[in-house]
């Protein structure tokens, strides 16, 4: 893996911010309102374990009216904000345009995993400057984007060194790779589906495996014609401690919000009340929508609640078309990285897995989408 020169990364920070440069004078708006200004948990006169019992926007997760969004570490730089500035917009656009060039730098880092020098700093470029970023980098709350994804790059970073000679496990990079992963969802829950991507490529990435070679030995073990190579146990005890590891996570968020879902209305996410089949058909029809934004992002918005998207609410939809093709397309690829070696496979394979879980809201649900589907562009 290549290193990143200072020129690369002085390259990627003076694009970032000639980008970006006048979101620094845009202001508190919409959601900003909310997590910001009317947010007492950013007040020095608030004590500070409050933002590790509130939600995102100074509401006590114990409370039905609870967003349910835990994010005391994107909370605890907007308090750092309003103690060297207050309420001065400005401070609070820098530092978001700050860690959108640090995205940009870890991510020309994972390009090099996998590219070649040149196209992984076209790559990064790309994006860096790409319109579908706009809102996480502008909108100030769309700062647990940008620290989560942070934080999820870096832990699949360290857990590419968990492999050590002749195949032996390096544990320190793997208790890194923990740490950072309950720091990402710290900063917005999604981080923590970098286990995922880890998992995968543990598999087919770091011990070669394909589809039909898993399968050939499943197929063995259970003919009672063999047993499990040894570099298999391996990966098996890594896979193990790695996801036990998880499984822990995932149980504090939950007593977090006291095993309690958010309650959203019809406002806010039309399709997720609505019933069978309109609810499926419009939340798959997203993943086409936001994969052709990626290629023609001309129609971009900054709040898709109410009916921005109107419901696809029967079978015979003409969008249909659209997501039935989309998926074609998808397993595909997938079935084109599972069941072939070599470096364009596993490179499609990498992409493909940065496919993250949606959450309730019509916003978040595009802004997720947007995030991952844009690196899958950019690859």
């Amino acid at each position: 893996m290549a290193d990143i020169s200072l020129k690369e990364v002085a390259l990627i920070i003076g694009v970032v911010a000639a980008c970006y440069w006048n979101s620094l004078f845009c202001g508190f708006v919409f959601d900003d309102v909310s997590a910001i200004l009317d947010n007492k948990d950013l007040h020095p006169s608030t004590p500070l374990k409050n933002l590790f019992q509130n939600d995102f926007w100074g509401t006590p997760m114990s409370e039905e009216r609870s967003h349910k969004s835990y994010r005391p570490l994107t909370v605890l730089t907007f308090r750092l904000n309003y103690l060297f500035s207050e309420l001065n917009a400005v401070s609070y656009h820098l530092l978001n345009l700050v860690f959108h060039a640090v995205v940009c730098v870890v991510f020309l880092k994972v390009c090099k995993l996998f590219l070649d020098n040149r196209s992984s700093v076209i790559a990064s470029l790309l994006f860096a400057v790409h319109p579908i970023h706009t809102e996480a980098v502008t909108g100030v709350v769309g700062r647990a984007e940008l620290l989560s994804s942070i934080f999820f790059l870096a832990a699949f970073l360290s857990y590419t060194k968990s492999k050590g000679p002749d195949n032996t496990i390096v544990w320190t990079p793997i208790a890194v790779t923990v740490f950072l992963v309950a720091v990402a969802t710290l900063c917005k829950e999604q981080g923590i589906t970098v286990v995922g991507i880890c998992c995968v490529y543990e598999v087919f990435i770091a011990q070669g495996y394909t589809f039909p070679m898993l399968l050939d030995a499943a197929v063995q073990i259970l003919r009672g014609k063999g047993s499990i190579p040894y570099s298999m146990l391996q990966t098996l005890l890594k896979l193990i401690v790695l996801m036990f590891s998880t499984l822990l996570l995932v149980v504090v968020r939950v007593q977090v919000i006291q095993s309690q879902l958010p309650v959203f209305t019809r406002f806010d996410n039309p399709a997720a009340v609505s019933p069978f089949p309109a609810r499926q058909l419009t939340f798959n029809y997203l993943l086409p929508v936001n994969a052709w934004l990626l290629l023609n992002p001309s129609e971009l918005c900054c709040d898709w609640t109410m009916g921005t998207i109107p419901l696809v609410e029967s079978l015979f939809d003409i969008r249909n078309i659209a997501t039935i093709t989309f998926f074609c397309f998808l397993g595909s690829l997938i079935f084109f990285s599972l069941r072939y070696p070599g470096d364009s496979s596993k490179t499609v394979l990498m992409i493909l897995c940065q496919k993250n879980q949606s959450q309730s809201a019509w916003r978040p649900v595009f802004q997720e989408m947007r995030n991952v589907l844009s690196g899958i562009f950019i690859f």
